[in-house]
């Protein structure tokens, strides 16, 4: 870690040379693999990556990979810059010392993406800022109010630490995605997500959905980040990881967007937000950022005791031994509601759906411009909950 920041040190005058008027700076200490604005459009990425460096670029912002090497633009490696106002530090709690060691007149956000709970092991890492944060101010940013509920549980147990504050920015979705007439393919579905995000039970579930009606077909990406190897499953087409664009042109025509997902709860859901954009629905359980994101019942499925119960099980028995316990699913109902929903909206009842304007890009950069233009490294900006829903309502 040392060694990179040493490097960015011998390189630091010329970077604030190139970026004269950069105040704001993003820190992404995580990601192994370096992104950047040529990247969105050439390769698959993530939503928390694919969300920063659409909004990093928006703010004319500098952001710092921890395992880039190389520059790309405003994209660069870890280094010591000055004239920084602003740091958003990316999801990982522990660097706070480190950002402000490195910027000490900045203010600190730490925009969170994953799901955060007093005892988790998110919430163990921010619990342990304590005693730093008694003495600076700090701005976290939550992806959504269901998430942002559990940062500020976390919050209210840090004794002294009254003075942090939580808000709900959401991920944005381009302004120009809506539909665009594709012609709908009945008997297509796509999953489009993380393989950890039940994946392996929508397969289950899959396969009953094709006892009843056989035309079904199942495309399966992923943002490129983990991978499930392929499984050998009649109507199952395996696309690998995409860039976005060849995603959106996916969903468009498709039936709906599937992901039975109640293993790893969305904090936002991209893949909902953009699908529902572009006039796709999609089916998934309320679970997690679900009812938030999309709002319509019709798209939602309550997550069912036994289906639970099934996953458990299941998900301790080898891929290839699946096939035998999807069948017995099958005989006890578990996959019965998926079945019912797809019927009908293959017989006429398929949901409408549109752009909503709480995530359009617009939207959110000036949630984003609000947030940073009133915060200091004194008093934390705030946006309430009630402001956040009518001012993106």
């Amino acid at each position: 870690m040392s060694d990179v920041f040493t490097l960015g040190r011998l390189c630091s005058g010329q970077i604030a040379a190139r970026h004269p008027m950069a105040s704001i700076l993003f820190f992404d200490p995580r990601c192994r693999k370096p992104y950047s604005t040529r990247t969105r459009t050439e390769v698959a990425m993530a939503g928390t990556e694919l969300t920063v460096s659409r909004v990093a670029d928006a703010l004319n912002a500098l952001v710092m990979q921890r395992y880039r090497s190389v520059p790309e633009g405003r994209y660069l490696p870890a280094a010591t810059v000055g004239g920084i106002e602003h740091v958003v530090l990316l999801r990982d709690a522990r660097c706070l010392k480190e950002m402000h060691g490195r910027f000490p007149n900045a203010h600190l956000y730490l925009w969170l993406h994953d799901r955060i709970l007093p005892g988790s092991k998110n919430g163990r890492r921010l619990a342990a800022q304590a005693s730093l944060l008694r003495r600076q101010s700090l701005t976290v940013i939550c992806v959504s109010d269901w998430q942002r509920e559990g940062a500020e549980a976390v919050l209210r147990r840090m004794r002294g630490c009254g003075h942090v504050r939580a808000c709900t920015i959401y991920n944005p979705i381009e302004d120009s995605l809506m539909p665009n007439g594709a012609a709908v393919d009945p008997t297509k579905l796509v999953f489009f997500s993380s393989p950890n995000k039940g994946l392996t039970y929508t397969l289950d579930a899959f396969r009953a959905l094709r006892e009843c009606m056989p035309d079904l077909r199942l495309c399966v990406g992923n943002p490129g980040y983990k991978d499930l190897p392929h499984i050998d499953i009649d109507g199952v087409e395996w696309l690998g990881a995409l860039p976005t664009a060849a995603i959106q042109a996916e969903v468009r025509t498709a039936l709906c967007v599937v992901h039975f997902n109640f293993v790893l709860a969305e904090t936002f859901g991209l893949v909902f937000a953009e699908s529902n954009a572009v006039g796709t629905p999609v089916l998934t359980h309320d679970y997690g950022a679900a009812r938030e994101v999309i709002s319509d019942s019709r798209q939602l499925l309550p997550v069912l005791p036994y289906q639970q119960a099934y996953e458990r099980a299941a998900r301790l028995l080898p891929l290839n031994w699946r096939r035998a316990s999807a069948r017995y699913g099958m005989r006890l109902g578990i996959f019965e509601p998926y079945i019912e929903r797809i019927r009908a909206w293959r017989e006429g009842e398929r949901p409408k759906t549109g752009p909503d304007a709480r995530f359009k890009f617009s939207a959110v950069v000036g949630r984003w411009r609000t947030l940073l233009g009133c915060a200091d490294t004194r008093t934390p900006a705030v946006i309430s909950p009630a402001a956040s829903r009518s001012s993106m309502a």
